[in-house]
């Protein structure tokens, strides 16, 4: 089956910097290494889904730097299509992430990302959004790319994935034409403007986002996997036990997964399964696209 998923969003150089703890405001502490990955929610997006057996299009932009040539040479050694991604004179977009005991906290500069305006998209990119069977966005493009994106591929009848993040509320108009939303639980609590403490608040809260927007919610939860809303009621898919080694990226693994698995025509409860499996095993390895796996690794066929 030709599954065909575009990628609409950011495009980053991340510098991690690995660390004991982080410094205090004002002081400066010595770090243990540094190193410079490919990255950008778009972008690990998109080589999670072609990993795992997509016909992958990514639309975006990156500066006319050296980082943006490692980062476009990165995409197609995973045979990505990157015919949609523009050079621009304005700086690659980076990621400052400092990795602390397993976990990390992240500073996005957008740079060239923030060139992806609507006027932007191309007949080529439009092209790629129209025709494909599921287009994935993030929030670390203009608001209102993502905006025209999902009316677009709405109008086409194309399925449309939004991971929203960075957090930032969003306008019911928007979400109007998500067919599948997945933000983690803080930035599930950021959109429904109310904070949970138990599974049955967030049950609750679900069962309102979902009647008033009419779309599929997930809520990734990090090492408990994620919970979605089967049949009215919340159920939860647990991942496998894994040793983390680098969280960066899981969350864009799963998302990349869940297209994979729509683009399939797969039940929602069999693609998040998929989608769990595949992100447990990405926080295995170091850097966010350099741990994506393949089908072979989450042992489905292709």
């Amino acid at each position: 089956m030709d599954r065909r998923v575009a990628v609409v969003g950011s495009l980053n150089m991340d510098l991690i910097t690995r660390t004991a703890r982080l410094p205090k405001i004002g002081e400066t502490i010595l770090g243990e290494s540094i190193d410079y990955l490919p990255g950008g929610k778009g972008a690990n997006q998109a080589v999670a889904a072609a990993r795992l057996g997509c016909r992958v299009d990514m639309v975006g932009a990156v500066g006319a730097d050296a980082f943006g040539d490692v980062l476009i040479a990165g995409l197609e050694e995973d045979g990505i299509e990157t015919g949609s991604v523009r050079r621009t004179d304005v700086p690659t977009g980076i990621a400052n992430i400092f990795s602390v005991g397993g976990d990390n906290c992240i500073t996005v500069v957008p740079g060239a990302n923030g060139t992806v305006t609507p006027d932007s998209l191309d007949d080529k990119a439009m092209a790629a959004i129209r025709e494909a069977d599921v287009v994935i966005l993030q929030m670390e493009i203009p608001v209102e790319t993502v905006t025209h994106v999902l009316a677009e591929a709405k109008k086409a009848g194309v399925r449309t994935i939004l991971n929203p993040a960075p957090a930032q509320v969003l306008p019911d108009s928007l979400l109007a034409d998500v067919d599948y939303l997945t933000p983690n639980e803080t930035e599930f609590e950021l959109l429904a403007g109310r904070r949970f403490s138990s599974d049955l608040e967030l049950e609750v809260l679900m069962k309102e986002w979902e009647d008033r927007h009419g779309h599929a919610l997930i809520v990734t939860l990090g090492e408990r996997g994620c919970t979605f809303l089967e049949d009215g009621r919340m159920a939860t898919i647990a991942p496998p036990k894994v040793k983390a080694v680098d969280t960066t990226g899981a969350g864009d693994c799963f998302n990349g997964a869940l297209a994979s698995g729509i683009a399939q025509e797969w039940p929602l409860r069999r693609s998040l399964e998929f989608a769990v499996a595949a992100s447990s095993l990405a926080v295995t390895k170091f850097g966010a696209q350099a741990g994506m796996p393949t089908l072979e690794d989450v042992g489905v066929d292709g």
